[in-house]
């Protein structure tokens, strides 16, 4: 079943063997301008079980009469890839028609839930430029962290955000190697010289805002890192956590700022 909302798409999949469901997955593809559910359904499914190494079943049923254009050729282009017929119905009575529309309300509601986290994100984006006090939203952010792991190895941490949520396909762990045991300092340096040198070679999307896990110290770090790499444009911020570590009484220094 495929769902469109405020320039979003749900494509929500049950899987169903021997009359059981056996899972359901939501899938959230890019849409395009003015796409309709039937280009949307026969894009997802082209590509859901013609690019990858998935069994193909022997009938997908599609929920919603708006998607009868894309039955035949879905079908032909099934059959073509696995050599055998495949069935595919946009209309199903008792049990079946229950599958769709489960797969209808499950992609329903999992939609109305990304549009409101998505809104909700962007809200937090425009507070975070008022307590900057940037000129404009910002568009992505950077953050790193330094841990240990069993209290020995060093491992540098970095998430990144978007005005759409978090991005975890960009996420990045970096195995620190070569530095003094407990040198926080040595470890950002390294993580951080080793992941933007990776962008500047390849041409990589850059943050607006580097948030670093840490006081004037770390801070200092990551100025030295980008000064020495000739990467501008970023707004660097150091969290510190504070005494009490409590959510809410963190310190940001702000670099150029006293």
């Amino acid at each position: 079943a495929c769902v469109l909302l405020s320039g979003m798409a749900c494509v929500q999949v049950l899987f169903v063997r021997n009359g059981r469901i056996l899972g359901s997955r939501s899938y959230f593809p890019r849409l395009m301008l003015e796409e309709t559910v039937a280009e949307v359904v026969s894009a997802f499914a082209a590509q859901f079980y013609l690019s990858a190494e998935r069994e193909v079943p022997p009938e997908i049923l599609l929920a919603g009469n708006d998607v009868d254009d894309c039955v035949a050729l879905l079908q032909d282009s099934l059959r073509q890839h696995t050599q055998r017929k495949i069935h595919v119905k946009t209309a199903a009575r008792t049990h079946r028609q229950q599958w769709l529309e489960m797969a209808l309300k499950a992609a329903q509601q999992n939609l109305q839930q990304r549009v409101a986290s998505r809104e909700n994100m962007e809200t937090r984006f425009e507070s975070l430029r008022d307590v900057l006090q940037l000129e404009s939203v910002p568009e992505r952010i950077e953050c790193f962290d330094i841990s240990h792991s069993s209290g020995e190895a060093t491992v540098a941490s970095c998430v990144v955000f978007d005005k759409q949520g978090a991005r975890k396909s960009d996420y990045r762990r970096f195995n620190i190697e070569g530095i003094t045991g407990g040198d926080d300092y040595a470890a950002m340096k390294q993580a951080l010289t080793r992941r933007y040198r990776r962008l500047k070679d390849n041409e990589g999307v850059f943050p607006d805002i580097l948030l670093i896990d840490g006081g004037k110290g770390q801070l200092t770090q990551a100025v030295e890192v980008l000064e020495e790499l000739q990467i501008g444009g970023m707004l660097l911020v150091g969290v510190a956590k504070g005494s009490t570590r409590k959510a809410g009484f963190e310190q940001l220094f702000v670099h150029g700022e006293t």
